[in-house]
């Protein structure tokens, strides 16, 4: 995907402050750690459009973008961050799931994992709310530039066993050398027009 526009809209953590629904969206969604912004800012060659932090645990909003005026990219707070205030981190579940519950225009839901470790309880907890909620996934496995490929099937292969979910449903991505920037563009296409893709 060619990307000629990309603007941060807002950010909310109540519906009644979410943007119009007038475009499909796009959410990502992974642990605090796990490289969420880098991989936004690669997908959408903006450095520094989606802020990384050497804190894990910063964002803590709903942060709306709008991408080539076509559809919107939702970057969700990370979760699992020990430090994060305890507050915040019972505010996470309900405010996350009154998103996925009510947002009628969420297309599907990139969900990140770390290719050096094994899927966590909120990991799998996050995966059954988009089961629960029927809304597509897209499992992407970042990092994949941390471990040898003669290590990654083997890898690979217990992340999509704790997740219940067969190898071929991930795609292996890394910020620092763009592998896999494509793929996911791909899918993600593939889940804002279904239509051409039966």
């Amino acid at each position: 995907m060619h990307i000629k526009s990309a603007q941060f809209l807002k950010s909310a953590v109540h519906p009644e402050h979410y943007p119009e629904e007038s475009l499909p969206e796009i959410a990502f969604a992974g642990r605090s750690n796990v490289g969420k912004s880098s991989m936004i800012n690669c997908l959408l060659g903006r450095r520094g459009l989606v802020r990384t932090s050497s804190t894990p645990g910063r964002t803590q909003l709903l942060n709306f973008f709008t991408i080539n005026d076509a559809f919107q990219l939702v970057d969700l707070p990370g979760y699992g961050f020990a430090k994060v205030p305890l507050e915040v981190k019972r505010g996470w579940g309900p405010m996350i799931r009154t998103y996925l519950e009510k947002r009628r225009s969420l297309s599907a839901v990139v969900l990140i994992l770390d290719i050096r470790r094994i899927p966590s309880e909120e990991d799998l907890q996050f995966l059954d709310w988009l089961e629960e909620y029927n809304i597509p996934t897209i499992p992407v496995v970042t990092k994949a530039d941390k471990v040898t490929r003669g290590q990654r099937q083997a890898h690979l292969k217990k992340i999509a066993e704790a997740c219940a979910l067969p190898v071929d449903a991930f795609t292996l991505f890394s910020a620092a050398s763009r592998e896999g920037r494509e793929e996911v563009w791909e899918r993600i296409a593939q889940a804002l027009h279904p239509e051409e893709n039966p």
